[in-house]
């Protein structure tokens, strides 16, 4: 990706926030200047902020995601915190692709805008997909959901996640961008996502202009 396309795309994300009242902490919007000395802080080690992939597929609006890591813990060094927090935008048909976690737990909720749509499998131990029916619980109540079942989540509600569930989602054609919230146990995009087909996580980025604000990846380079 480019690097103009991110920052635009970061900028649209601000707004859109915004429009939601969901205010980001003030350092979301430092300038990399800003991030100079601040290489021991919890926000670097745990890799909080701006994220934003296209899974490699060089299509950002088909396959992509933008979302910033407000609060997480670290694996790597057992810290304290056992928790992560999201935001995210997810786009009309835009996929965020079929994957599971080995280690994390999450719910996945609509915070607003239009509706979120999930496909679920269970999966074996060979991790390829369960074709037996699964059972996940939506704002509490268990609902059994058929192997490629979707579950449709309106502003409001919410799914619970297990480990080794596939899952992967996209907003709702005609209902616009959603505002989509996760609260998990801790998140490591670098070793705890297994994608059903090989894929890039990050995204190789194009410098054709400077960064409007670093992304979590972008910390070893700027600091």
């Amino acid at each position: 990706m480019k690097r103009s396309e991110i920052n635009a795309l970061i900028a649209d994300a601000k707004e859109f926030f915004t429009s939601f009242q969901f205010q980001l902490p003030p350092w979301a919007t430092w300038t990399p200047d800003q991030w100079k000395g601040t290489g021991h802080s919890d926000v670097v080690a745990n890799q909080l902020g701006w994220d934003l992939t296209d899974y490699g597929a060089g299509d950002f609006e088909k396959r992509g995601l933008i979302l910033f890591t407000i609060r997480n813990g670290n694996l790597a060094t057992n810290h304290p915190k056992k928790y992560a927090e999201k935001i995210m935008i997810v786009r009309e048909n835009q996929i965020c692709p079929m994957h599971f976690h080995w280690s994390k737990t999450e719910d996945i909720i609509n915070r607003g805008g239009g509706n979120l749509v999930i496909e679920l499998y269970g999966s074996t131990p060979d991790e390829t997909f369960d074709e037996a029916p699964l059972t996940v619980s939506v704002d509490g109540f268990n609902q059994t959901v058929q192997p490629g079942g979707k579950i449709i989540l309106t502003p409001g509600e919410s799914i619970f996640l297990q480990q080794g569930m596939y899952h992967r989602f996209y907003g709702e054609s005609g209902k616009g961008h959603v505002l989509v919230g996760e609260v998990s146990s801790v998140n490591d995009d670098n070793t705890d996502n297994r994608f059903h087909k090989s894929q890039a996580r990050f995204p190789d980025i194009i410098e054709d202009t400077p960064p409007l604000h670093l992304l979590c990846t972008d910390y070893p380079n700027y600091i």
